[in-house]
């Protein structure tokens, strides 16, 4: 399997709503009330925030393709788009999703290094992200690969404030990967 990045641009905002919206769905709809997912979901992935994001020069969205298959997509933001540190020396990962039918393949960790290798070509120190608390799974995840928890930040769906543990990943050691 030979994974292509491609980043995303103005005339990629109907394919980034659409995988936007169906990959955090699919991962979050099921443990959260309906009535603050549905709100949260429109006001995240609506085509106005989305363009918004996406011509922001701080702000890089990939998609990822296996063949001309979509199987996932990422988002990295630097400086004041980054969602909480906003320092100098950082960059979030602030989205990674695999589309379900494609899960359990080595797809994420594979968009995980490259996220990784991108982060280590520019001048910050460490990548960051924020992962629930209650997704043990995505935890374990990115502890596997190099991540550790430096705090935690309040993330909001809907109304429902919930928790998500900060992980960093130092980049210092990784440019000669």
């Amino acid at each position: 399997m030979q994974l292509d990045y491609k980043e995303c641009f103005e005339d990629d905002l109907e394919l980034l709503v659409q995988i936007s919206k169906t990959t955090f769905s699919d991962a979050f709809r099921a443990d959260n009330d309906p009535d603050d997912f549905k709100a949260y979901l429109n006001a995240a992935f609506s085509k106005s925030k989305l363009t918004e994001e996406l011509v922001n020069p701080c702000t890089s969205f990939y998609f990822v393709f296996d063949d001309n298959n979509l199987v996932g997509y990422f988002k990295l933001n630097i400086n004041e788009a980054q969602s909480d540190l906003k320092r100098d020396d950082s960059i979030e990962l602030e989205r990674i999703y695999v589309i379900q039918e494609f899960q359990g393949q080595g797809i994420g960790k594979r968009i995980l290094d490259y996220a990784k290798r991108l982060a280590a070509k520019t001048t910050k120190t460490f990548l960051w992200l924020g992962v629930w608390e209650k997704n043990k799974a995505a935890i374990k995840f990115y502890e596997q690969n190099g991540f550790s928890k430096f705090g935690m930040h309040p993330y909001y769906v809907g109304k429902d404030k919930q928790m998500d543990w900060l992980m960093r990943f130092d980049l210092i050691n990784f440019n000669d990967h």
